[in-house]
């Protein structure tokens, strides 16, 4: 299939004590023995937290290359960098705090919002590496403007995302599926300043 790497949750419904969690991911992780294997940490959402005390447990196993991380705290990510090493990477997971998560360690990111506005990542990341942190830091609040943007309609992000890919680049790929929400068209004003707001940040750092 290509696949370069499993990544996936803990169990979510039962609150299970840290040695089967770790025999949950490592069951998975031994069904695909050549694959490197991704732990996913979004307590917010998974109502289970990956703990330094999991972690440690986790990095036995030599195909867990390291977290993606979508906790809040950015400290979360320098826990995890110091944890794994050199060897392991820590990827930053809010959109919001992406710049927050590259300085404490993060090696790269994995976001939601990245699909509607990749050229910005990409400036975002690059300002980075140049060490221009003044900039960075402008366009990091103006990406959060649209994220905040992107999430104030009554319809799914990800639906708004869609429709701002057919606005901007021309791609009709649909609308989200159930249970998440379409876009209405009482969103639709809403639906073209998030477009609009992407383009002129785009003319504005591009």
């Amino acid at each position: 299939m290509g696949v370069d790497a499993i990544a996936t949750i803990p169990p979510i419904y039962f609150r299970l004590p840290e040695y089967s969690v770790a025999k949950y991911w490592n069951d998975i992780s031994s069904a695909a023995p050549n694959t490197d294997y991704v732990i996913y940490n979004i307590p917010q959402l998974a109502g289970v937290a990956l703990t330094p005390s999991l972690y440690t447990e986790m990095l036995k196993n030599p195909r867990v290359i390291g977290v993606k991380n979508s906790s809040m705290p950015v400290q979360d990510i320098q826990t995890f960098v110091s944890l794994g090493g050199e060897d392991h990477i820590v990827f930053n997971g809010p959109d919001e705090q992406f710049l927050g998560g590259r300085l404490m360690g993060a090696r790269a990111g994995i976001g939601g919002t990245y699909g509607a506005m990749p050229e910005l990542f990409l400036k975002l990341n690059q300002l980075i590496a140049d060490k221009d942190l003044e900039t960075a830091r402008e366009l990091q609040y103006a990406i959060n403007a649209i994220i905040g943007k992107l999430t104030s309609v009554h319809g799914n992000m990800y639906g708004v995302i869609k429709e701002v890919l057919k606005i901007n680049e021309g791609l009709t790929i649909g609308s989200v599926r159930s249970p998440l929400t379409p876009v209405t068209e009482e969103n639709r004003p809403v639906v073209e300043e998030a477009a609009a707001l992407i383009r002129e940040t785009k003319e504005r750092f591009l």
